[in-house]
């Protein structure tokens, strides 16, 4: 299914629970998103655009998710890698090569300047590996990027992992794009 049709999709889901003419704010890393459903637009509060479709389909189905249950569920602090979710084994490759290969190249070498992610993330300091950080990339949908510089032994290495809840919260697909999203930002 094209972005278009998943867009047109997670419309046509969100509005089967909530009124038209509603207009909801969703926080995705530092920016807020309005959701305005008269007009089917999710705008960037920081800069007033429509979000790309891919982060709007994010926002809809996250916005949808949290209606339908009424409150989200509180991280469990468990963190578990991606091949843990459901579906999550077989996808591992696409799922590297899109997120964890591309931080790897960025700060494998240097771990300690991921510690200098922009101030405009809401991110703190991880506790694993050589250097780590928590994003928290939606209310209550936090992810935790470990990186490990190489030794004598064996290269750098890095790790996304997860809140045990994120499945909760969203399909597989989405957490590989709103990684991607995470990743693009670092």
């Amino acid at each position: 299914m094209g972005y278009q049709q998943a867009l047109e999709k997670a419309w046509d889901d969100l509005l089967a629970i909530t009124r038209e003419g509603e207009t909801h704010a969703v926080k995705l890393l530092s920016d807020t998103y309005t959701v305005d459903l008269k007009n089917r637009t999710v705008l960037s509060d920081s800069c007033n655009i429509p979000a790309k479709d891919y982060t709007s389909i994010i926002i809809l189905h996250y916005l949808a998710k949290k209606l339908k249950l009424g409150s989200l569920p509180e991280p469990s602090g468990q963190w578990i890698d991606f091949r843990e979710i459901e579906g999550g084994e077989a996808y591992f490759p696409a799922f590297k090569k899109r997120t964890i290969d591309r931080i790897l190249k960025k700060y494998g070498m240097t771990p300690q300047a991921i510690l200098k992610t922009p101030q405009s993330l809401p991110y703190e300091k991880g506790l694993p590996g050589d250097a780590g950080i928590v994003l928290t990339v939606m209310d209550k949908a936090p992810i935790l990027i470990t990186i490990s510089k190489a030794d004598e032994e064996f290269g750098p290495d890095t790790n996304i992992l997860f809140d045990k809840t994120i499945s909760d919260i969203f399909c597989t697909e989405d957490i590989v794009v709103l990684t991607e999203i995470v990743v693009h930002y670092l």
